[in-house]
C-alpha cells in the first residue's frame, strides 16, 4: 500500500516536471518566433522606408515641357547649396543677393500661426531695404517658439555679414515640415560658398532648391519697356500642397530691373496677387509660411515712375500680372497627385467678392474634385457647392456648363444633356466649368485641380 502511494507521488512529480519542461520549451519557441517576427517586420519597415525615400516623385502630367531659359536681371545674383538637413543628393538652400538701392514689396499668409520667417520678413519689407533673400526647403521653421525667432536672427545676421549689409535688409523664407526646430549650423556653413558662387544665370537651380513635394521647378519671365528702355521681369515659385487663396498661397519670388519705389511696388504686387496667387487652390489649406516678394533692382535706365496710373507703366503692369498668373497656374498644375487642371468661372454674381467665394466653394469641394478625378461630370455636386457658399444665387436661373456643354439650366438638368458626350469630355487633362448664378453681372475665375488617391499617398508619407 505504501509502495503504491510512493509510486503515485513519483508519477505526479514526473508529470509536473514534464509540464514545466513543456511550458519552458513553448515559451522559448514563442520568444524566438516573436523575435524573428519582430526582426522581419523591422527589416521590412526599413526596406519600405528606404524604397519610399529613394523613389523619385513622378513629374506631374500637367507640367510644362521644360523650364524656361530665363534672362539675367541686372543687379541680382542667385546661388544654391545643399544643407543635408532633410534631403540627400539635392540642393535645399537658395540665396538671392541684390545690388544696393533695390526696393521690395511683399504679401504674406493670413494664417494666425505664421512661421518665424514670415514675421521676420514682414518687418524687413517694412524697413524698406533689400539686399538678400535666403530660403531653405524641408523645414518650415514654424511653430518652433523662441527657437524659431532666434534662428531667423542668426541667419539674417550671418547672411548680412557675408554681404556687408544691414540684417534688416535680409528676407528669409522657409518651407517644409511644421514644428521641427531648425538647425542653422549647416546653413551658416554654406553661406560663404553660396555668396562666392552667386551668378545671375542660376534661375533653374534656384527654382529647384526651394521645392518640397513639388515635381517640377516653376519659373516664368516677361519683357516690356519703359521710356523705350528694355525691362525684364523674372519669377520663380514653389507650391504643391497646402495651397488655398489667402493673400499669398505658396512661396513666390519675382524680380525686375525697373526702378520703382517701394510704395508703388507694393500696390502693383497687391493688385497682381488678387487674380493670380489668390485665385488658386489645391486642397483648401493655407500654409503658415506663404509669401510672395517682388524686388526692383532699379538698374534699368528710365525716368522715375511715381504712380500706378502712369501710362508708361501700363504694359509693365500687364506683363507683371501675366507672369504672376503663369506662376500661380504652374502651382496648380503641380498640385499633389493632380491629373487634371480645372478652370472654374462664376458669373452673374451680385459682387466680385461673391463670385470669388462661390468659385472657391466649388474649387475646394472634395466631392467636386473627386468626381473630376473619376471623369464624372457630376453637376449635382457643383449645385451643392454653389448652395453652401453662403452667397446669393437664383436656383431657377442657375446655369452650369462643362467645356461649353450645358449640363444644367433654369434650375434643372439641361434637356440636351448627354452622358456619353460628357464622359468623353471629362477624359481631358484640362477641364472648364462655368456657372451663372443669375443674380447680377459680376464674375471671377479660380484655378484648381482634381483630388486623387495619390494626394493621400503623398501626405501620408510626408514626414517619413
Amino acid at each position: 500500500m505504501g509502495d503504491n502511494k510512493n509510486n503515485d507521488k513519483h508519477e505526479d512529480r514526473d508529470l509536473a516536471d514534464l509540464e514545466q519542461e513543456l511550458f519552458e520549451a513553448t515559451r522559448e519557441i514563442i520568444r524566438k518566433t516573436a523575435k524573428q517576427a519582430a526582426k522581419q517586420a523591422a527589416t521590412k519597415a526599413v526596406a519600405m522606408a528606404t524604397e519610399r525615400k529613394a523613389k523619385k516623385p513622378t513629374v506631374s502630367p500637367l507640367a510644362p515641357a521644360r523650364f524656361p531659359s530665363m534672362p539675367d536681371i541686372p543687379g541680382l545674383s542667385l546661388a544654391t547649396a545643399s544643407s543635408g538637413l532633410k534631403y540627400k543628393g539635392r540642393d535645399d538652400l537658395m540665396l538671392m543677393s541684390f545690388a544696393p538701392g533695390t526696393t521690395v514689396a511683399g504679401v504674406f499668409t493670413q494664417s494666425q500661426m505664421q512661421g518665424a520667417p514670415v514675421t521676420w520678413t514682414k518687418d524687413a519689407v517694412a524697413h524698406g531695404g533689400a539686399r538678400a533673400l535666403l530660403v531653405n526647403a524641408g523645414n518650415a521653421n514654424a511653430f518652433t517658439g523662441s527657437h524659431g525667432d532666434a534662428a531667423c536672427q542668426t541667419l539674417a545676421h550671418e547672411t548680412a555679414r557675408q554681404l556687408g549689409c544691414d540684417p534688416r535688409d535680409v528676407a528669409l523664407a522657409s518651407t517644409g515640415v511644421i514644428g521641427e526646430p531648425l538647425d542653422v549650423t549647416p546653413i551658416i556653413e554654406k553661406l560663404p560658398g553660396m555668396n562666392k558662387a552667386a551668378s545671375p544665370t542660376n534661375w533653374d537651380a534656384a527654382a529647384r532648391a526651394i521645392m518640397t513635394t513639388d515635381t517640377f521647378p516653376k519659373g516664368a519671365f516677361r519683357e516690356t519697356d519703359i521710356d523705350g528702355h528694355k525691362i525684364t521681369i523674372c519669377g520663380i515659385a514653389k507650391g504643391s500642397g497646402m495651397i488655398a487663396p489667402d493673400m499669398a498661397t505658396m512661396l513666390g519670388f519675382v524680380a525686375t530691373d525697373a526702378a520703382i519705389p517701394p510704395e508703388l511696388l507694393q500696390n502693383l504686387l497687391i493688385a497682381g496677387t488678387r487674380d493670380s496667387f489668390n485665385a488658386i487652390t489645391v486642397d483648401g489649406d493655407t500654409s503658415t509660411s506663404d509669401m510672395v516678394l517682388l524686388y526692383a533692382t532699379g538698374r534699368a535706365v528710365h525716368e522715375p515712375v511715381r504712380r500706378v496710373s502712369d501710362p508708361r507703366l501700363r504694359d509693365f503692369r500687364e506683363k507683371l500680372d501675366d507672369l504672376m498668373g503663369d506662376l500661380a497656374r504652374q502651382v496648380v498644375c503641380d498640385g499633389e497627385g493632380a491629373s487634371k487642371f480645372v478652370t472654374i468661372t462664376v458669373k452673374g454674381a451680385a459682387t466680385t467678392h461673391a463670385a470669388r467665394r462661390i468659385a472657391q466653394s466649388i474649387a475646394n469641394s472634395p466631392l467636386v474634385k473627386t468626381a473630376i478625378a473619376g471623369n464624372d461630370a457630376n453637376w449635382g455636386r457643383v449645385v451643392m457647392a454653389v448652395g453652401k457658399s453662403g452667397e446669393k444665387a437664383d436656383r431657377d436661373k442657375l446655369m452650369i456648363s462643362f467645356g461649353g456643354h450645358d449640363v444644367a439650366r433654369h434650375g434643372m438638368r439641361a434637356p440636351e444633356y448627354d452622358e456619353q458626350t460628357m464622359s468623353n469630355y471629362m477624359q481631358r487633362g484640362q477641364i472648364d466649368i462655368e456657372v451663372d448664378v443669375g443674380v447680377g453681372r459680376s464674375r471671377s475665375v479660380v484655378w484648381t485641380c482634381d483630388l486623387t488617391h495619390e494626394y493621400i499617398s503623398i501626405n501620408a508619407d510626408y514626414r517619413s
